[in-house]
């Protein structure tokens, strides 16, 4: 059982997600504060039949996700606990937010709560900050035609919920793990004696999946042309190599991806070489998280 309402199950579903996946990570972050015995301050501090009402609000400017898991955390501690809470939700996934805010508003016992808290904004607060992170690189590359993509440089244990945080900020995926696509690198290039060798035996082995290959050279990208490569990815090229190679690409109707070192302040840039997608680590590895609070309201 997950343990909240079926409006939350309903919203997690289509957003894309699994809600016994985000039952099991948030279970598993609530273990991380509760394996050493219960909340010893909010258990000895406050009455048994104290309850109130406390509101998520944001602190700084940014891009939400993760508000229905917020909510979810709250649901399944008050399961754990026996509690009843309330949760609503004001904001959703992917809305821009001012500092002061209201972003959801959750009533019930104040010791559930209280427990709740920091599992709540931590799981809130770090989807967020990918979510805002990837929103000022779509806002850079808006009117280029390129997306702002991820990268497999995730937090362990939280790439699904990090890649949907993606998604709410305006970006795109890409590969989920390492069998749900090819991505063809130097070290494997160097394994197989070529790019055409290390592709045929992809594409031998898995002839159904997408084939990436990185390459930072031009004579390379035509050999990932000619193999039959379903997308390039530039690596490390300054904007007038990336040109360069568009220039064959392009016709052959391959698809490129810059990578490598690069920066907002390179967005448009980079985007304005006709670039299909440009990779950044940094959305799900780096991301400052987004400052939200959790405040109880006074009577």
């Amino acid at each position: 059982m997950t343990g909240w309402p079926t409006a939350i199950t309903t919203a997690l579903t289509e957003a894309g997600l699994d809600p016994a996946h985000v039952a099991e990570v948030i279970n598993r972050t609530l273990d991380e504060d509760l394996s050493w015995g219960p909340d010893v301050t909010s258990e000895t501090t406050l009455p048994a039949d104290a309850t109130g009402v406390a509101d998520v609000i944001a602190r700084k400017p940014g891009c939400l996700a993760g508000v229905p898991i917020a909510a979810a955390v709250l649901h399944i501690l008050a399961q754990r606990m026996g509690a009843d809470v309330t949760v609503t939700l004001v904001a959703s996934d992917g809305d821009r937010v001012s500092p002061g805010d209201l972003v959801l508003t959750a009533s019930g016992p104040l010791r559930c709560l209280l427990t709740g808290e920091r599992t709540m904004l931590n799981l809130i607060g770090q989807l967020s900050g990918v979510a805002t992170a990837t929103a000022a690189w779509a806002d850079a590359l808006e009117g280029t035609g390129a997306r702002v993509r991820d990268t497999r440089k995730t937090v362990p244990g939280l790439r699904v919920l990090q890649k949907y945080a993606v998604r709410c900020g305006g970006g795109v995926n890409h590969r989920m793990g390492l069998g749900d696509a090819a991505l063809i690198k130097d070290n494997h290039v160097a394994a197989a004696g070529s790019v055409a060798a290390a592709f045929r035996a992809v594409r031998e082995h898995a002839p159904d999946i997408a084939v990436e290959v990185e390459v930072d050279r031009l004579d390379q990208a035509r050999e990932a042309i000619e193999a039959g490569a379903d997308l390039i990815l530039l690596d490390n090229m300054t904007p007038a190599q990336m040109r360069e190679c568009i220039t064959i690409t392009k016709p052959a109707g391959v698809r490129t991806e810059a990578s490598g070192g690069l920066t907002l302040a390179d967005a448009a840039a980079v985007g304005a070489t006709g670039v299909d997608y440009i990779a950044v680590g940094a959305l799900t590895h780096s991301a400052t998280v987004l400052d939200l609070g959790f405040d109880l309201r006074e009577d």
